[in-house]
Protein backbone atom coordinates (compact mmCIF):
# COMPACT_ATOMS: atom_id res chain seq x y z
CA UNK A 1 0.00 0.00 0.00
CA UNK A 2 1.27 3.47 -0.87
CA UNK A 3 0.20 7.05 -0.16
CA UNK A 4 0.25 9.86 -2.71
CA UNK A 5 0.17 10.21 -6.50
CA UNK A 6 3.95 10.11 -6.83
CA UNK A 7 4.12 6.75 -5.09
CA UNK A 8 1.30 5.33 -7.22
CA UNK A 9 2.83 6.59 -10.46
CA UNK A 10 6.17 5.04 -9.49
CA UNK A 11 4.58 1.61 -10.04
CA UNK A 12 3.94 2.30 -13.75
CA UNK A 13 6.10 0.64 -16.44
CA UNK A 14 8.51 2.69 -18.53
CA UNK A 15 7.12 1.65 -21.93
CA UNK A 16 4.30 3.57 -23.71
CA UNK A 17 1.09 2.96 -21.79
CA UNK A 18 -2.64 3.63 -21.98
CA UNK A 19 -3.71 4.15 -18.37
CA UNK A 20 -7.44 4.19 -17.62
CA UNK A 21 -8.53 5.95 -14.45
CA UNK A 22 -12.14 4.82 -13.93
CA UNK A 23 -14.62 5.24 -11.10
CA UNK A 24 -17.99 6.70 -10.06
CA UNK A 25 -19.38 9.99 -11.39
CA UNK A 26 -19.38 11.86 -8.06
CA UNK A 27 -15.67 12.45 -7.79
CA UNK A 28 -13.31 15.37 -8.47
CA UNK A 29 -12.06 13.96 -11.75
CA UNK A 30 -10.06 17.00 -12.83
CA UNK A 31 -8.16 17.04 -9.55
CA UNK A 32 -7.42 13.31 -9.74
CA UNK A 33 -6.24 13.52 -13.35
CA UNK A 34 -4.12 16.56 -12.58
CA UNK A 35 -2.49 14.77 -9.65
CA UNK A 36 -1.51 11.81 -11.81
CA UNK A 37 -0.34 13.98 -14.73
CA UNK A 38 1.81 16.14 -12.42
CA UNK A 39 3.39 13.06 -10.85
CA UNK A 40 4.16 11.65 -14.31
CA UNK A 41 5.71 14.89 -15.51
CA UNK A 42 7.80 15.07 -12.35
CA UNK A 43 9.55 11.92 -13.49
CA UNK A 44 9.96 13.36 -17.02
CA UNK A 45 7.24 11.23 -18.59
CA UNK A 46 5.38 12.55 -21.61
CA UNK A 47 1.65 12.73 -20.78
CA UNK A 48 -1.48 12.88 -22.88
CA UNK A 49 -4.87 13.33 -21.22
CA UNK A 50 -8.38 12.39 -22.38
CA UNK A 51 -11.57 13.03 -20.37
CA UNK A 52 -14.04 10.34 -21.49
CA UNK A 53 -16.95 12.48 -20.40
CA UNK A 54 -16.34 14.38 -23.64
CA UNK A 55 -17.08 11.14 -25.50
CA UNK A 56 -20.43 10.49 -23.81
CA UNK A 57 -23.37 10.54 -26.19
CA UNK A 58 -25.72 13.44 -25.44
CA UNK A 59 -28.57 11.39 -26.90
CA UNK A 60 -27.80 8.45 -24.62
CA UNK A 61 -27.46 10.69 -21.58
CA UNK A 62 -30.85 12.27 -22.25
CA UNK A 63 -32.50 8.90 -22.80
CA UNK A 64 -30.86 6.94 -19.98
CA UNK A 65 -29.82 9.39 -17.26
CA UNK A 66 -32.53 12.06 -17.35
CA UNK A 67 -35.91 11.25 -15.74
CA UNK A 68 -38.83 11.67 -18.12
CA UNK A 69 -41.32 14.48 -17.55
CA UNK A 70 -43.85 12.02 -16.10
CA UNK A 71 -41.33 10.31 -13.79
CA UNK A 72 -42.27 9.73 -10.17
CA UNK A 73 -41.36 12.62 -7.86
CA UNK A 74 -39.97 10.29 -5.20
CA UNK A 75 -38.53 7.17 -6.76
CA UNK A 76 -37.11 5.85 -10.01
CA UNK A 77 -36.80 2.24 -11.14
CA UNK A 78 -33.30 0.90 -10.71
CA UNK A 79 -31.36 1.70 -13.88
CA UNK A 80 -30.69 -1.36 -16.01
CA UNK A 81 -28.33 0.12 -18.62
CA UNK A 82 -24.57 -0.42 -18.68
CA UNK A 83 -21.73 2.08 -18.75
CA UNK A 84 -21.04 1.10 -22.37
CA UNK A 85 -24.46 2.50 -23.33
CA UNK A 86 -23.26 6.05 -22.59
CA UNK A 87 -20.95 5.95 -25.61
CA UNK A 88 -21.76 5.83 -29.30
CA UNK A 89 -20.11 2.58 -30.28
CA UNK A 90 -16.75 1.45 -28.96
CA UNK A 91 -14.56 3.79 -26.95
CA UNK A 92 -11.32 3.87 -28.95
CA UNK A 93 -8.13 5.85 -28.37
CA UNK A 94 -4.90 6.28 -30.30
CA UNK A 95 -2.04 4.53 -28.55
CA UNK A 96 0.89 6.72 -27.50
CA UNK A 97 4.31 6.20 -29.08
CA UNK A 98 5.94 7.65 -25.98
CA UNK A 99 4.92 8.16 -22.36
CA UNK A 100 1.44 7.68 -20.97
CA UNK A 101 -2.01 8.41 -22.32
CA UNK A 102 -4.22 9.01 -19.26
CA UNK A 103 -7.86 8.29 -20.06
CA UNK A 104 -10.06 9.28 -17.12
CA UNK A 105 -13.69 9.41 -16.05
CA UNK A 106 -16.58 6.95 -15.63
CA UNK A 107 -16.21 4.33 -18.34
CA UNK A 108 -12.51 4.99 -19.04
CA UNK A 109 -11.67 1.28 -18.71
CA UNK A 110 -13.77 0.58 -21.83
CA UNK A 111 -10.97 1.91 -24.07
CA UNK A 112 -8.99 -1.38 -23.95
CA UNK A 113 -6.18 0.13 -21.85
CA UNK A 114 -2.93 -1.45 -20.76
CA UNK A 115 -3.68 -0.71 -17.10
CA UNK A 116 -6.87 0.00 -15.13
CA UNK A 117 -6.83 2.14 -12.02
CA UNK A 118 -10.06 2.52 -10.07
CA UNK A 119 -10.43 5.83 -8.23
CA UNK A 120 -12.97 5.43 -5.44
CA UNK A 121 -14.68 7.69 -2.95
CA UNK A 122 -16.97 6.03 -0.36
CA UNK A 123 -20.61 6.65 -1.16
CA UNK A 124 -21.30 8.71 1.94
CA UNK A 125 -19.24 11.53 0.39
CA UNK A 126 -21.40 11.65 -2.74
CA UNK A 127 -24.62 11.57 -0.73
CA UNK A 128 -23.44 14.40 1.52
CA UNK A 129 -22.22 16.53 -1.41
CA UNK A 130 -25.44 16.10 -3.36
CA UNK A 131 -27.56 16.96 -0.34
CA UNK A 132 -25.50 20.16 -0.02
CA UNK A 133 -25.50 20.85 -3.77
CA UNK A 134 -21.73 21.18 -3.89
CA UNK A 135 -19.48 20.57 -6.87
CA UNK A 136 -17.57 18.75 -8.24
CA UNK A 137 -18.32 15.72 -6.02
CA UNK A 138 -22.06 16.41 -5.93
CA UNK A 139 -22.80 15.56 -9.56
CA UNK A 140 -24.72 12.86 -11.42
CA UNK A 141 -23.82 10.87 -14.50
CA UNK A 142 -24.12 13.14 -17.51
CA UNK A 143 -24.14 16.39 -15.48
CA UNK A 144 -20.49 17.22 -14.70
CA UNK A 145 -21.16 20.95 -14.26
CA UNK A 146 -24.57 20.82 -12.52
CA UNK A 147 -25.31 19.99 -8.86
CA UNK A 148 -26.75 16.51 -8.65
CA UNK A 149 -29.87 15.12 -7.05
CA UNK A 150 -30.16 12.18 -4.69
CA UNK A 151 -32.90 10.51 -6.71
CA UNK A 152 -30.55 10.04 -9.66
CA UNK A 153 -27.67 9.08 -7.39
CA UNK A 154 -29.55 6.25 -5.69
CA UNK A 155 -31.48 4.84 -8.61
CA UNK A 156 -29.26 5.53 -11.64
CA UNK A 157 -25.66 6.40 -10.83
CA UNK A 158 -24.94 3.84 -8.14
CA UNK A 159 -26.50 0.79 -9.82
CA UNK A 160 -24.73 1.55 -13.12
CA UNK A 161 -21.35 2.39 -11.56
CA UNK A 162 -21.51 -0.60 -9.21
CA UNK A 163 -22.15 -3.05 -12.05
CA UNK A 164 -19.29 -1.49 -14.01
CA UNK A 165 -16.94 -1.73 -11.01
CA UNK A 166 -17.97 -5.31 -10.26
CA UNK A 167 -17.27 -6.38 -13.84
CA UNK A 168 -13.81 -4.77 -13.68
CA UNK A 169 -12.93 -6.11 -10.22
CA UNK A 170 -11.02 -9.21 -11.42
CA UNK A 171 -8.67 -7.08 -13.55
CA UNK A 172 -8.23 -3.73 -11.76
CA UNK A 173 -4.50 -3.03 -11.50
CA UNK A 174 -4.63 -0.42 -8.70
CA UNK A 175 -7.32 0.64 -6.26
CA UNK A 176 -7.07 4.32 -5.28
CA UNK A 177 -8.94 5.73 -2.28
CA UNK A 178 -9.30 9.49 -2.81
CA UNK A 179 -10.82 10.48 0.55
CA UNK A 180 -7.66 12.61 0.84
CA UNK A 181 -7.34 13.88 -2.75
CA UNK A 182 -3.91 15.40 -2.08
CA UNK A 183 -2.45 12.15 -0.73
CA UNK A 184 -4.66 9.28 -1.89
CA UNK A 185 -3.95 5.83 -0.50
CA UNK A 186 -3.71 3.05 -3.06
CA UNK A 187 -3.26 -0.69 -3.18
CA UNK A 188 -2.12 -2.96 -5.96
CA UNK A 189 -5.03 -4.80 -7.60
CA UNK A 190 -3.58 -8.23 -6.88
CA UNK A 191 -3.25 -7.27 -3.21
CA UNK A 192 -6.88 -6.07 -3.20
CA UNK A 193 -8.06 -9.41 -4.52
CA UNK A 194 -5.85 -11.39 -2.14
CA UNK A 195 -7.16 -9.33 0.78
CA UNK A 196 -10.77 -9.90 -0.22
CA UNK A 197 -10.13 -13.62 -0.68
CA UNK A 198 -8.82 -13.76 2.88
CA UNK A 199 -11.67 -11.66 4.31
CA UNK A 200 -14.28 -13.83 2.58
CA UNK A 201 -13.30 -16.69 4.87
CA UNK A 202 -13.19 -14.89 8.22
CA UNK A 203 -15.47 -12.60 10.25
CA UNK A 204 -15.42 -9.03 8.97
CA UNK A 205 -16.68 -5.71 10.33
CA UNK A 206 -17.63 -2.79 8.10
CA UNK A 207 -16.85 0.85 8.79
CA UNK A 208 -19.77 2.41 10.75
CA UNK A 209 -21.03 5.96 10.39
CA UNK A 210 -24.10 8.03 11.28
CA UNK A 211 -26.24 10.34 9.17
CA UNK A 212 -28.40 13.15 10.53
CA UNK A 213 -32.10 13.64 9.70
CA UNK A 214 -35.01 15.81 10.81
CA UNK A 215 -36.18 13.22 13.36
CA UNK A 216 -32.76 12.10 14.63
CA UNK A 217 -31.73 11.63 18.24
CA UNK A 218 -28.52 11.84 20.25
CA UNK A 219 -28.02 8.39 21.79
CA UNK A 220 -25.06 7.43 19.61
CA UNK A 221 -23.41 10.80 20.14
CA UNK A 222 -23.78 10.58 23.91
CA UNK A 223 -23.13 6.86 24.42
CA UNK A 224 -20.73 5.95 21.61
CA UNK A 225 -18.92 9.25 21.13
CA UNK A 226 -19.89 9.86 17.51
CA UNK A 227 -19.68 13.51 16.49
CA UNK A 228 -22.66 14.23 14.22
CA UNK A 229 -22.30 16.63 11.30
CA UNK A 230 -25.76 18.11 11.67
CA UNK A 231 -26.73 17.81 15.29
CA UNK A 232 -27.96 14.21 15.60
CA UNK A 233 -27.10 10.58 14.96
CA UNK A 234 -30.33 9.44 13.35
CA UNK A 235 -29.18 6.70 10.99
CA UNK A 236 -26.38 4.38 12.06
CA UNK A 237 -24.98 2.55 9.05
CA UNK A 238 -23.64 -0.65 10.56
CA UNK A 239 -24.02 -2.90 7.53
CA UNK A 240 -25.82 -1.76 4.38
CA UNK A 241 -24.16 -3.73 1.61
CA UNK A 242 -24.43 -1.31 -1.33
CA UNK A 243 -22.79 1.46 0.73
CA UNK A 244 -20.68 -0.34 3.35
CA UNK A 245 -16.89 -0.32 3.24
CA UNK A 246 -14.12 -2.36 4.85
CA UNK A 247 -10.99 -0.52 6.01
CA UNK A 248 -7.74 -2.17 4.95
CA UNK A 249 -4.32 -1.12 6.27
CA UNK A 250 -2.56 -0.25 9.49
CA UNK A 251 -4.27 2.31 11.72
CA UNK A 252 -1.20 4.53 11.81
CA UNK A 253 -0.42 4.22 8.10
CA UNK A 254 -2.16 4.40 4.75
CA UNK A 255 -5.62 2.87 4.56
CA UNK A 256 -8.02 2.17 1.74
CA UNK A 257 -11.73 1.55 2.12
CA UNK A 258 -12.90 -1.31 -0.09
CA UNK A 259 -16.59 -1.85 -0.91
CA UNK A 260 -18.06 -4.65 1.17
CA UNK A 261 -20.03 -5.66 -1.92
CA UNK A 262 -16.84 -6.89 -3.63
CA UNK A 263 -16.71 -9.79 -1.17
CA UNK A 264 -20.01 -11.00 -2.60
CA UNK A 265 -18.93 -10.36 -6.19
CA UNK A 266 -15.56 -12.10 -6.09
CA UNK A 267 -16.31 -14.85 -3.54
CA UNK A 268 -20.08 -15.37 -3.48
CA UNK A 269 -20.19 -19.00 -2.37
CA UNK A 270 -17.58 -18.63 0.36
CA UNK A 271 -19.06 -15.41 1.67
CA UNK A 272 -22.80 -15.79 1.14
CA UNK A 273 -23.10 -19.56 0.91
CA UNK A 274 -24.11 -21.67 -2.07
CA UNK A 275 -27.83 -21.62 -1.32
CA UNK A 276 -27.94 -17.87 -0.67
CA UNK A 277 -25.87 -17.18 -3.79
CA UNK A 278 -28.29 -19.24 -5.90
CA UNK A 279 -31.26 -17.28 -4.52
CA UNK A 280 -29.84 -13.74 -4.46
CA UNK A 281 -26.91 -13.76 -6.86
CA UNK A 282 -24.22 -11.41 -5.56
CA UNK A 283 -26.67 -9.22 -3.65
CA UNK A 284 -26.03 -9.29 0.11
CA UNK A 285 -29.66 -9.60 1.22
CA UNK A 286 -29.70 -8.48 4.90
CA UNK A 287 -28.78 -5.12 6.41
CA UNK A 288 -28.23 -3.90 9.97
CA UNK A 289 -28.62 -0.24 10.89
CA UNK A 290 -29.61 1.89 13.87
CA UNK A 291 -32.56 4.29 14.10
CA UNK A 292 -31.77 6.77 16.86
CA UNK A 293 -34.72 8.82 18.12
CA UNK A 294 -33.49 9.23 21.72
CA UNK A 295 -33.96 12.95 22.27
CA UNK A 296 -35.41 13.16 18.75
CA UNK A 297 -38.82 12.71 17.15
CA UNK A 298 -41.04 10.05 15.63
CA UNK A 299 -40.02 8.58 12.29
CA UNK A 300 -42.51 9.02 9.46
CA UNK A 301 -45.42 6.59 9.35
CA UNK A 302 -44.64 4.43 6.33
CA UNK A 303 -44.67 0.97 4.79
CA UNK A 304 -42.59 -0.84 2.17
CA UNK A 305 -43.56 -2.23 -1.24
CA UNK A 306 -45.22 -5.59 -1.63
CA UNK A 307 -42.99 -7.97 -3.58
CA UNK A 308 -44.79 -7.85 -6.92
CA UNK A 309 -45.10 -4.07 -6.74
CA UNK A 310 -41.38 -3.83 -5.94
CA UNK A 311 -40.48 -5.88 -9.01
CA UNK A 312 -42.88 -4.18 -11.43
CA UNK A 313 -42.42 -0.56 -10.35
CA UNK A 314 -38.90 -0.38 -8.95
CA UNK A 315 -36.90 -3.25 -10.44
CA UNK A 316 -35.74 -5.06 -7.29
CA UNK A 317 -36.18 -8.84 -7.40
CA UNK A 318 -36.99 -9.01 -3.68
CA UNK A 319 -38.58 -6.58 -1.28
CA UNK A 320 -37.94 -4.81 2.01
CA UNK A 321 -39.26 -6.86 4.89
CA UNK A 322 -38.06 -5.37 8.18
CA UNK A 323 -37.76 -5.96 11.89
CA UNK A 324 -37.16 -3.53 14.75
CA UNK A 325 -35.07 -4.78 17.67
CA UNK A 326 -35.25 -2.33 20.58
CA UNK A 327 -31.74 -1.86 21.98
CA UNK A 328 -32.52 1.06 24.30
CA UNK A 329 -35.52 3.27 25.05
CA UNK A 330 -36.72 6.11 27.21
CA UNK A 331 -39.73 5.73 29.54
CA UNK A 332 -43.10 5.53 27.75
CA UNK A 333 -41.55 5.32 24.29
CA UNK A 334 -43.52 3.39 21.68
CA UNK A 335 -43.40 1.53 18.40
CA UNK A 336 -46.29 2.02 15.96
CA UNK A 337 -47.16 -1.18 14.08
CA UNK A 338 -50.14 -2.51 12.12
CA UNK A 339 -53.71 -1.34 11.75
CA UNK A 340 -56.19 -1.26 14.60
CA UNK A 341 -58.99 -3.81 14.39
CA UNK A 342 -61.59 -1.17 13.50
CA UNK A 343 -59.43 1.03 11.24
CA UNK A 344 -61.40 2.43 8.31
CA UNK A 345 -58.86 2.56 5.47
CA UNK A 346 -60.97 4.98 3.44
CA UNK A 347 -61.10 7.37 6.41
CA UNK A 348 -57.35 6.98 6.93
CA UNK A 349 -56.75 7.81 3.27
CA UNK A 350 -59.00 10.87 3.50
CA UNK A 351 -57.22 12.17 6.61
CA UNK A 352 -53.77 11.54 5.10
CA UNK A 353 -54.73 13.45 1.95
CA UNK A 354 -56.18 16.33 3.99
CA UNK A 355 -53.02 16.47 6.07
CA UNK A 356 -50.85 16.57 2.96
CA UNK A 357 -52.99 19.25 1.31
CA UNK A 358 -53.76 21.50 4.26
CA UNK A 359 -51.24 20.70 7.01
CA UNK A 360 -53.89 19.10 9.22
CA UNK A 361 -52.41 17.01 12.06
CA UNK A 362 -53.16 13.29 11.85
CA UNK A 363 -53.87 11.30 15.00
CA UNK A 364 -51.86 8.25 14.04
CA UNK A 365 -52.97 6.35 17.16
CA UNK A 366 -56.57 6.39 15.88
CA UNK A 367 -55.54 4.12 13.00
CA UNK A 368 -52.30 2.34 13.92
CA UNK A 369 -51.58 0.24 17.00
CA UNK A 370 -48.84 1.20 19.45
CA UNK A 371 -46.68 -1.04 21.64
CA UNK A 372 -44.28 -0.30 24.49
CA UNK A 373 -40.71 -0.12 23.22
CA UNK A 374 -39.12 -2.47 25.74
CA UNK A 375 -35.40 -3.23 25.27
CA UNK A 376 -34.99 -6.73 23.88
CA UNK A 377 -38.36 -6.79 22.09
CA UNK A 378 -38.42 -7.57 18.38
CA UNK A 379 -41.17 -6.27 16.11
CA UNK A 380 -41.76 -8.03 12.77
CA UNK A 381 -42.60 -5.69 9.87
CA UNK A 382 -43.46 -7.54 6.66
CA UNK A 383 -43.86 -5.48 3.49
CA UNK A 384 -47.10 -3.48 3.40
CA UNK A 385 -47.35 -3.09 7.19
CA UNK A 386 -47.67 0.51 8.44
CA UNK A 387 -45.08 1.25 11.10
CA UNK A 388 -42.72 3.71 12.68
CA UNK A 389 -40.39 4.00 15.64
CA UNK A 390 -41.54 6.61 18.10
CA UNK A 391 -39.39 9.20 19.83
CA UNK A 392 -37.04 7.96 22.54
CA UNK A 393 -35.86 4.71 20.97
CA UNK A 394 -32.64 3.17 19.76
CA UNK A 395 -33.82 0.56 17.30
CA UNK A 396 -31.59 -1.97 15.58
CA UNK A 397 -33.25 -2.30 12.20
CA UNK A 398 -32.68 -5.78 10.77
CA UNK A 399 -34.04 -5.68 7.29
CA UNK A 400 -33.88 -6.92 3.75
CA UNK A 401 -31.31 -4.88 1.84
CA UNK A 402 -33.57 -2.97 -0.65
CA UNK A 403 -33.78 0.13 1.56
CA UNK A 404 -34.58 2.90 -0.91
CA UNK A 405 -38.36 2.64 -0.97
CA UNK A 406 -39.96 3.95 2.23
CA UNK A 407 -43.54 4.80 1.27
CA UNK A 408 -44.70 7.57 3.62
CA UNK A 409 -48.25 8.10 4.81
CA UNK A 410 -47.49 10.90 7.27
CA UNK A 411 -44.47 12.77 8.63
CA UNK A 412 -45.83 14.72 11.60
CA UNK A 413 -46.00 17.94 9.54
CA UNK A 414 -42.21 18.25 9.58
CA UNK A 415 -40.65 20.75 7.23
CA UNK A 416 -37.38 20.72 5.32
CA UNK A 417 -35.92 23.91 3.81
CA UNK A 418 -39.09 25.74 4.78
CA UNK A 419 -41.56 23.40 3.03
CA UNK A 420 -43.35 20.23 4.17
CA UNK A 421 -41.31 17.07 3.72
CA UNK A 422 -42.70 15.20 0.68
CA UNK A 423 -45.00 12.23 1.15
CA UNK A 424 -45.41 9.23 -1.14
CA UNK A 425 -48.82 8.28 0.25
CA UNK A 426 -50.22 7.11 -3.10
CA UNK A 427 -47.52 4.44 -3.24
CA UNK A 428 -48.11 3.71 0.45
CA UNK A 429 -51.83 3.03 0.06
CA UNK A 430 -51.19 0.94 -3.06
CA UNK A 431 -49.09 -1.38 -0.88
CA UNK A 432 -50.96 -1.23 2.44
CA UNK A 433 -51.72 -4.70 3.83
CA UNK A 434 -55.26 -4.09 5.09
CA UNK A 435 -55.74 -7.67 6.30
CA UNK A 436 -53.09 -7.62 9.01
CA UNK A 437 -54.80 -5.79 11.86
CA UNK A 438 -55.93 -6.11 15.46
CA UNK A 439 -55.03 -9.23 17.40
CA UNK A 440 -53.34 -10.77 14.35
CA UNK A 441 -50.69 -8.05 14.58
CA UNK A 442 -50.06 -8.90 18.23
CA UNK A 443 -49.89 -12.65 17.59
CA UNK A 444 -47.78 -12.58 14.40
CA UNK A 445 -45.63 -9.48 14.65
CA UNK A 446 -44.87 -9.08 18.36
CA UNK A 447 -43.42 -12.51 19.00
CA UNK A 448 -42.00 -13.92 22.21
CA UNK A 449 -38.61 -15.71 22.31
CA UNK A 450 -38.51 -19.50 21.94
CA UNK A 451 -35.46 -21.45 23.11
CA UNK A 452 -33.83 -23.35 20.25
CA UNK A 453 -30.87 -24.88 22.08
CA UNK A 454 -28.78 -24.26 25.17
CA UNK A 455 -25.59 -25.20 26.96
CA UNK A 456 -23.69 -24.38 30.11
CA UNK A 457 -24.19 -20.65 30.70
CA UNK A 458 -25.85 -19.86 27.36
CA UNK A 459 -28.92 -20.38 25.23
CA UNK A 460 -29.95 -19.51 21.68
CA UNK A 461 -33.47 -18.17 21.14
CA UNK A 462 -35.58 -17.61 18.08
CA UNK A 463 -36.97 -14.11 18.58
CA UNK A 464 -38.68 -13.64 15.22
CA UNK A 465 -39.57 -15.39 11.96
CA UNK A 466 -42.45 -15.36 9.50
CA UNK A 467 -43.18 -17.63 6.52
CA UNK A 468 -43.17 -14.69 4.09
CA UNK A 469 -39.83 -13.31 5.35
CA UNK A 470 -36.67 -14.98 4.01
CA UNK A 471 -34.57 -14.34 7.11
CA UNK A 472 -34.93 -14.98 10.83
CA UNK A 473 -33.67 -13.21 13.94
CA UNK A 474 -32.11 -15.22 16.77
CA UNK A 475 -30.52 -14.15 20.04
CA UNK A 476 -27.76 -15.62 22.19
CA UNK A 477 -28.08 -15.03 25.93
CA UNK A 478 -24.77 -15.56 27.77
CA UNK A 479 -24.60 -15.32 31.55
CA UNK A 480 -20.85 -14.75 31.71
CA UNK A 481 -19.59 -18.34 31.89
CA UNK A 482 -19.95 -19.21 28.13
CA UNK A 483 -18.84 -19.87 25.50
CA UNK A 484 -21.76 -20.44 23.15
CA UNK A 485 -21.20 -22.66 20.13
CA UNK A 486 -22.54 -22.11 16.62
CA UNK A 487 -21.97 -23.10 13.00
CA UNK A 488 -22.80 -21.21 9.80
CA UNK A 489 -23.82 -24.48 8.11
CA UNK A 490 -23.25 -22.95 4.70
CA UNK A 491 -25.05 -19.59 5.18
CA UNK A 492 -23.58 -16.31 6.44
CA UNK A 493 -24.50 -15.01 9.89
CA UNK A 494 -24.66 -11.40 11.10
CA UNK A 495 -24.00 -10.74 14.79
CA UNK A 496 -24.68 -7.64 16.89
CA UNK A 497 -24.01 -7.15 20.61
CA UNK A 498 -27.35 -5.87 21.90
CA UNK A 499 -26.59 -5.88 25.65
CA UNK A 500 -23.57 -6.31 27.91
CA UNK A 501 -19.91 -5.52 27.35
CA UNK A 502 -19.31 -7.66 24.28
CA UNK A 503 -17.98 -10.98 23.06
CA UNK A 504 -14.91 -12.50 21.48
CA UNK A 505 -15.82 -14.43 18.35
CA UNK A 506 -13.45 -17.36 17.93
CA UNK A 507 -13.42 -19.40 14.72
CA UNK A 508 -12.42 -23.04 14.38
CA UNK A 509 -9.03 -22.07 12.92
CA UNK A 510 -8.22 -19.95 15.98
CA UNK A 511 -8.99 -16.45 14.67
CA UNK A 512 -10.35 -14.14 17.37
CA UNK A 513 -12.43 -11.01 16.82
CA UNK A 514 -13.47 -8.60 19.58
CA UNK A 515 -17.03 -7.33 19.23
CA UNK A 516 -18.17 -4.55 21.59
CA UNK A 517 -21.64 -3.37 22.55
CA UNK A 518 -23.61 -2.01 19.55
CA UNK A 519 -21.08 -3.36 17.03
CA UNK A 520 -21.92 -5.67 14.12
CA UNK A 521 -19.90 -8.48 12.56
CA UNK A 522 -20.51 -10.61 9.46
CA UNK A 523 -19.53 -14.28 9.73
CA UNK A 524 -19.09 -15.66 6.18
CA UNK A 525 -20.57 -19.00 5.22
CA UNK A 526 -17.06 -20.45 4.82
CA UNK A 527 -16.24 -19.93 8.51
CA UNK A 528 -18.20 -22.97 9.67
CA UNK A 529 -18.07 -23.50 13.42
CA UNK A 530 -17.32 -20.66 15.83
CA UNK A 531 -17.71 -19.76 19.50
CA UNK A 532 -18.87 -16.69 21.39
CA UNK A 533 -16.91 -15.89 24.55
CA UNK A 534 -18.61 -13.22 26.73
CA UNK A 535 -16.54 -10.25 27.86
CA UNK A 536 -16.94 -8.92 31.40
CA UNK A 537 -19.10 -10.19 34.21
CA UNK A 538 -22.49 -8.85 33.08
CA UNK A 539 -24.90 -10.98 31.01
CA UNK A 540 -24.43 -10.47 27.28
CA UNK A 541 -27.00 -10.66 24.51
CA UNK A 542 -25.98 -11.13 20.87
CA UNK A 543 -28.54 -10.77 18.11
CA UNK A 544 -28.01 -13.01 15.09
CA UNK A 545 -29.70 -12.92 11.70
CA UNK A 546 -29.44 -15.42 8.87
CA UNK A 547 -31.21 -16.39 5.67
CA UNK A 548 -33.57 -19.28 6.38
CA UNK A 549 -33.46 -22.43 4.20
CA UNK A 550 -35.50 -22.17 1.01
Amino acid sequence: MVSGWNEAVATLPDQPTVLALDGPAALDWDEAASGIAAALRARSTEVGVLDVRERWSSTALERLCTPHADADDFFLPLAEFEMTDLFEGLLTVERPTNGVLLVFGPGAALCSPDLIWWADLPKRYAESAMAAGTLPVGVNLGRPDVPGELRRLFYTDWPVADRHRDALAPRIDRWIDVQDPQAPASLDGAAVRATLAELARQPVRTRPYFNSTAWGGKWAAEKLGFEPDNGNTALGYELIAPEAGVLVGQDAGAQVELPFQLLCVLHPEQFLGTDVHERYGTSFPIRFDYLDTVGGGNLSLHCHPQEQYMREHFGWTYTQHETYYVTASEPDSRVFLGLRQNTDVDLLRKEVEESAAHGTPLRVEDHVQTFPAEPGQLFMIPAGTPHTSGAGNLVLEISATPYLYSLRFYDWLRRASGVPRPLSHQHAFANLDTARRGTEVVEDLVQQPRVLREGAGWREELVGSLPEMFYAVHRFALDGSGPAHDDTEGRFHILNVAAGDGVVVETADGRRHDLAFAETLTVPAAVGSYRLHPIGTRPVQVVKSLVTPS
